[in-house]
């Protein structure tokens, strides 16, 4: 057989999609180098990882920033960080996507401002800032101001940038968090949509941009989507997103031109399905999930994104993340996946299943079109409702054993694995100096500048904040002055205000899940025994860690087993939870850490406690954390440690029932 005359082929290889790794830790000046040696090995984008401060919008010095400078991502605190971020890497030829949302205008700013200082043209820049402030809310919570002036902030920079940056995506419309907070598709599709119609809306009313050129505002939103390893469904929600994409922009917006209405993505797949228990067990995972969006030619993903087969652990090396780059470049450059065309054109089960999806996700769509549109389902807590009894949903079949997941909750035997095995280092270690250097270093850039400059820069920028104007011409003022990200953000914070999301936990329930009776009637009797009414749990997330789904979900099954729950959302300071928890005179607190920072945020709550005479009352922690760390909590005197290899929700509350009788001395 002549495999180059097959009719079936193409005239010839389609391109690959832009190959990036999710990438920023420690110092912008270790991330370029990061970024330099990742390019060499054939990454075709960057893809710049903020850490938590920056993100919401916090300098390095800030109480709250404590323990979280650069762990989950690149610190970059002004102008000078961001020089170092990309020095030596020409902007206007490079295509780089900026993970980052309350604070997207501001990280433009800096972008663009050393882009010309680097004799750049602005208009050739390209790249996205994800800016999807409505997931922020939804799932992850690295959010700052209330949704209004979120989305104002979001038009301004659309206007500005098809203006002066056409070839830059001011917003990617975010659904992967919405997933790993337990969207269905059909809830993942439709919720995202419903963001998109927001900012389209809010574009459209801000009277920036003419009517005519919503067209050329159309082809600049793009979306980062999650792909799971139900990859055949994930490669017909995929389709669905365009079918109703290309309705809603053409029949809303009033867009003629196919080519505008074309729904463009990037994605990264499924970090939340990767496992702590058997994680070699990823690279597969991996794999299936990049298959769901490139194996479909009409609804290919444009940029790919892979997660390394340790993030369950910790934060991956270098090594981990040339390892998901190879899986793309196998599947790109060895396979023929690029040679042919759409492979499921005239499927019917794939025409059935995506007609499925649309017919679900658009009656999600016109639901939250009916509550007064995305910001009112979000003030509501609607939305932020349906995602936590999604997940619950979610875990109850897992734990049954409904949903399988191998090396969990089946096929647990294992052989010892040569990737985790002792003295094997198997994630990168943040240096702890990291922080310290910069906190010295922004306050020596704070020290360096000419004050007066940056007072007007600030004060022009409240100006314009406290009317219509729109403030990228502000905020590009600012970045000149040497203004910092955590001054920027405190200017707008004043005029704007600061935002504290709905936590979703009213209307969720667990059900009846196994066990639960007996764990209920121990809360109970341990209640009586103690002479309270009812055991009383506090959910604490100190520091900036936003992802609050493993927190909720243990809220949710508590109150479901007797507990009183006392949670008052994310973003708690150390004195904020000890506070808390002895005004509400709590037999328990249980702290959730994801971003790495456990061993600086959980010793200040247990010396807050100790400061305020409740040294007795016990603690416990959850969270991605090495069997080493887990040792130093232990020996500072944390109660138990959780890591994601305890799945079993309802085990994990009986065991809080022990650790709160053990305090107490009862049997």
């Amino acid at each position: 057989m002549d495999e180059t005359a097959y009719p079936g082929r193409l005239p010839e290889r389609d391109r690959p999609w832009v190959m990036r790794t999710y990438a920023g830790h420690s110092s912008a000046a270790a991330t370029n180098a990061l970024f330099r040696r990742n390019l060499a090995k054939g990454q075709t984008g960057l893809s710049v990882a903020f850490d938590l401060p920056t993100q919401t919008g916090y300098d390095p010095d800030h109480e709250l920033a404590a323990g979280e400078v650069g762990r989950v991502g690149v610190p970059v605190a002004h102008l000078g960080d961001m020089r170092a971020l990309f020095d030596g890497l020409p902007l206007a030829e490079m295509n780089t996507s900026m993970t980052i949302n309350a604070p997207a205008m501001w990280l433009l700013a800096l972008y663009g401002t050393v882009a010309l200082e680097q004799g750049g043209d602005l208009a050739r820049c390209a790249g996205t800032t994800q800016n999807d402030i409505v997931k922020e809310y939804l799932s992850r919570g690295t959010y700052i101001f209330p949704p209004a002036a979120s989305l104002r902030l979001t038009a301004d920079m659309v206007a500005y940038t098809l203006r002066e940056m056409p070839r830059w995506n001011p917003v990617n419309i975010c659904s992967y968090h919405l997933q790993e907070a337990g969207a269905t598709p059909v809830q993942e599709v439709g919720f995202a949509l419903a963001t998109a119609v927001a900012v389209l809306d809010a574009v459209r009313d801000a009277g920036q941009v003419p009517p005519e050129r919503m067209g050329d505002v159309v082809q600049r939103i793009s979306f980062f989507v999650n792909a799971g390893v139900r990859f055949v469904e994930e490669i017909a929600k995929m389709r669905a997103f365009g079918v109703l994409w290309d309705e809603i922009t053409r029949d809303r917006y009033g867009v003629g031109q196919a080519e505008q209405r074309r729904f463009r993505y990037g994605v990264q797949v499924n970090s939340l399905g990767l496992t702590e228990a058997q994680p070699e067990n990823n690279v597969q995972r991996i794999v299936l999930e990049m298959l769901g969006v490139t194996m479909s030619r009409d609804a290919r993903a444009r940029a790919v994104q892979l997660p390394a087969w340790n993030e369950a652990l910790g934060l991956p090396r270098p090594w981990d993340q040339q390892w998901s780059l190879r899986m793309q470049q196998v599947l790109a450059f060895e396979s023929d996946l690029l040679e042919y065309p759409d492979l499921f054109a005239g499927s019917h089960v794939m025409a059935a299943l995506v007609d499925e999806i649309v017919s679900g996700a658009r009656a999600q769509l016109n639901e939250v079109l009916e509550l007064g549109g995305v910001v009112a389902a979000v003030e509501s807590g609607h939305l932020k409702s349906a995602l936590v009894a999604s997940l619950a949903e979610r875990r109850r079949r897992m734990e049954s054993g409904a949903d399988v997941v191998v090396g969990v909750n089946r096929h647990t035997e294992t052989e010892p694995s040569p990737l985790t095995a002792t003295g094997a280092d198997a994630v990168e270690q943040v240096d702890p100096a990291v922080e310290a250097a910069a906190v010295a270093g922004v306050r020596r850039w704070r020290d360096d500048r000419n004050a007066a400059v940056v007072d007007a820069a600030l004060t022009r920028l409240r100006a314009d904040a406290a009317t219509s104007v729109n403030l990228m011409p502000a905020t590009v003022e600012c970045v000149r002055a040497g203004v910092t990200t955590g001054e920027w953000a405190g200017a707008l914070r004043q005029v704007f205000g600061e935002y504290r999301a709905p936590t979703g936990l009213a209307g969720a329930t667990g059900g009846g899940e196994p066990g639960l009776a007996a764990v209920r009637a121990r809360v109970a009797a341990t209640a009586r025994e103690l002479g309270s009414g009812r055991l009383r749990l506090l959910v604490g997330k100190p520091g900036l860690d936003g992802h609050s789904n493993g927190a909720e979900q243990i809220a949710v099954r508590a109150r479901d087993a007797g507990f009183e729950v006392v949670y008052q959302g994310i973003r708690l300071t150390a004195g904020q939870i000890v506070a808390a928890a002895v005004e509400e005179d709590v037999d328990l607190v249980g702290l959730s850490v994801l971003s790495g920072s456990h061993l600086a945020a959980v010793p200040a709550v247990l010396d807050g406690l100790r400061a305020a005479g409740r040294a007795d009352l016990p603690v416990v922690v959850g969270g991605i954390i090495p069997p080493g760390d887990a040792a130093t909590l232990r020996a500072a005197g944390v109660a138990r440690v959780f890591t994601p290899k305890d799945f079993a929700l309802t085990g994990i509350i009986d065991d809080l029932v022990t650790v709160i009788r053990h305090a107490n001395d009862l049997p």
